[in-house]
């Protein structure tokens, strides 16, 4: 008999049910109080955001000097901004006189910012540069220089994409991404010129644990025959029950996962998921590889979850029944609020050098179908809430889910990419790797 939740929320040996739950996981039963126990929510902010990097903005949200965004790791708010020398800094939002929310706007541009309660302020290096009354209050023992906006231990940018870290001890942004990065490299390299945010990002609020967003995108293409259903219905998917069955399903080190899809048998689509002329030639410049290219050429579909919390989703879909299908691409973050309760953040990102006709196509594309209204998004939406109200009774809790498919299938070897990568999108290896590294974090190891 499986233990009840409430038994796992008084704290009777946590780490114990954690390392039992790590084992089964691993074997394909997936314990189901491990969804939304309030207690691993609370345990969560120490053990796994605390601990881990966690993506913060992407370096074209702050093009120019004074641009700044704030962003979250857990409940901790951060600014990110580019100095007045062009470097991207990102500083806790907490003035260090008495702990108030020094910015209060979520995005703009400035030199400096003063707090609301007593009025220390700060340029946009962080660094303390006016207290009132100094000499009536402090005479001159204050040091300005000790008392500077409070950085995170470690940020280091990846093409691009901005990471923060709280732990000093973290192993670097590289080694964190390790193989994922020969994949980010398939959309982050595709254009000489890079990618840009265009408009700010989507955010709305889903009563759903924030772990089945990133359980959904990292490797979980099967839904697309039930969920989706009504897409193929209406003519923006192909009706084919392997659409998204092929060619991997791929799962990586440090909890990292994804699905890259090609054309089904019998298909007629085009080579690089339709992208202008223009960027398929830039690509094939900047590529790190030869496979780079060939594995973009045949591929419509990539999804997949940077651990913890950041998803990437670039495709090929019709915006609507009487329409060609355009390529977009998304990131979303998956931001805790409560066990069950998250914020979703979805940027669209395109290549900044691409010709303007297909930048706006490509954003209204993104819009229809993954935005926050969008067609395919509510459909995903709907069932994370409720797997969330599914599994949140004590008796519920007790029950183990099936996360065995694919469990006996057998790398392909001749998968150019790093990874263990499956013949099939009908697998879950890249769910099973996700909830591991998460457990591994809660124990503590």
């Amino acid at each position: 008999m499986r233990p009840l939740k409430t038994e796992v929320s008084a704290g009777a040996g946590i780490e114990a049910f954690l390392r039992d739950a790590r084992e089964r996981v691993e074997r394909g039963a997936f314990p189901a109080w491990i969804i939304t126990d309030p207690s691993l929510h609370e345990r969560e902010k120490t053990h796994v955001f605390s601990k881990t990097w966690v993506f913060v903005a992407h370096e074209t949200e702050v093009p120019d000097p004074g641009d700044y965004v704030v962003r979250y790791i857990s409940d901790d708010s951060f600014i990110a901004i580019r100095d007045e020398s062009g470097q991207i800094r990102v500083l806790l939002n907490s003035c260090r006189h008495h702990g108030n929310v020094l910015c209060r706007a979520e995005m703009g541009n400035t030199s400096h910012f003063r707090c609301s309660y007593h009025g220390w302020t700060y340029n946009n290096r962080g660094d303390l540069v006016g207290v009132p009354a100094l000499a009536e209050s402090y005479g001159d023992t204050l040091d300005k220089s000790r008392w500077c906006l409070v950085p995170p231990p470690k940020v280091e940018a990846y093409n691009g994409l901005v990471f923060a870290c709280t732990d000093p001890d973290a192993p670097s942004l590289l080694e964190h991404l390790s193989d994922l990065r020969w994949y980010l490299d398939l959309f982050t390299l595709r254009s000489e010129a890079g990618l840009r945010v265009v408009g700010t990002p989507q955010r709305w609020i889903v009563d759903s644990n924030w772990k089945l967003g990133a359980d959904n995108f990292v490797g979980d293409a099967y839904h697309t025959l039930m969920t989706h259903r009504s897409m193929v219905e209406v003519g923006l998917l192909p009706p084919d029950p392997k659409i998204a069955s092929a060619p991997a399903h791929i799962a990586l080190p440090n909890g990292h996962g994804l699905g890259v899809l090609g054309v089904p048998p019998g298909m007629m689509l085009p080579d690089f998921q339709g992208y202008p002329e223009e960027v398929v030639e830039s690509l094939q410049r900047t590529y790190p590889s030869t496979e780079h290219v060939d594995v973009a050429r045949r591929t419509i579909f990539i999804h997949g979850n940077v651990f913890p919390n950041l998803s990437f989703l670039n495709v090929l879909v019709s915006k609507d029944h009487m329409s060609a299908p355009v390529p977009f691409l998304t990131l979303r973050l998956w931001h805790p609020i409560s066990a069950e309760k998250m914020e979703m953040w979805s940027w669209f990102l395109v290549e900044a050098d691409a010709p303007d006709w297909f930048q706006e196509l490509s954003y209204e594309c993104y819009v229809r179908t993954f935005g926050v209204s969008g067609v395919f998004e509510q459909d995903d939406t709907e069932n994370w809430r409720n797997v969330t109200r599914g599994t949140h009774g004590p008796f519920a809790g007790r029950q183990t889910l099936n996360y065995e498919m694919g469990i006996d299938l057998k790398p392909d070897q001749s998968w150019p990419g790093p990874g263990a990568a499956y013949p099939t999108g009908y697998a879950e290896a890249a769910q099973r790797s996700f909830w591991s590294e998460w457990l591994r974090y809660m124990v503590g190891e």
